[in-house]
């Protein structure tokens, strides 16, 4: 877990109110312990929920993966094609275009070409690349692809 959660400030704001409850630091620490253990627990319960999540989600994805209909399996390889296909267009066809017709006397008006907003398909395909990432992670600690049926 990185960054605030939610639930810090009011966690710092009832720390405070116990230093001012209790003055006896040994009771102030006590109710401080038990205040974070409350926490922790809260925060496992989170974490196992998220995990939980996962989990049902790469099974879904297996079943996406094994079915034989083009509609089901296919459409994660169409989106990176997409995604590839957009990038490749956006920053290395584009500008080489670009660059061949200048050197040859024949500028093109770049309004005329045309133009992938990249920022509305970048959150998809680093998506996907994180994704692809976990895959090479998983494959460099060993573990192996279930074997399709």
């Amino acid at each position: 877990m990185s960054g605030l959660m939610p639930w810090d400030s009011v966690i710092d704001l009832i720390n405070t109110g116990i230093d001012k409850i209790w003055p006896d630091k040994t009771e102030a620490e006590k109710a401080k312990a038990a205040l974070a253990q409350a926490q922790l627990q809260g925060a496992l319960k989170d974490m196992e929920e998220q995990w939980e999540n996962a989990k049902a989600q790469i099974e879904v994805n297996k079943q996406e993966a094994a079915s034989n209909s083009v509609f089901i399996a296919g459409w994660r390889p169409f989106i990176g094609w997409v995604c590839g296909s957009a990038f490749a267009w956006s920053f290395v066809f584009q500008p080489i275009v670009i660059m061949i017709a200048n050197v040859v006397g024949h500028p093109i008006d770049n309004s005329h070409l045309p133009k992938l907003d990249f920022a509305e398909i970048q959150p998809v395909l680093y998506g996907m690349l994180g994704l692809g990432a976990m895959r090479t992670y998983e494959k460099v600690k060993g573990v192996a692809s279930q074997p399709r049926a």
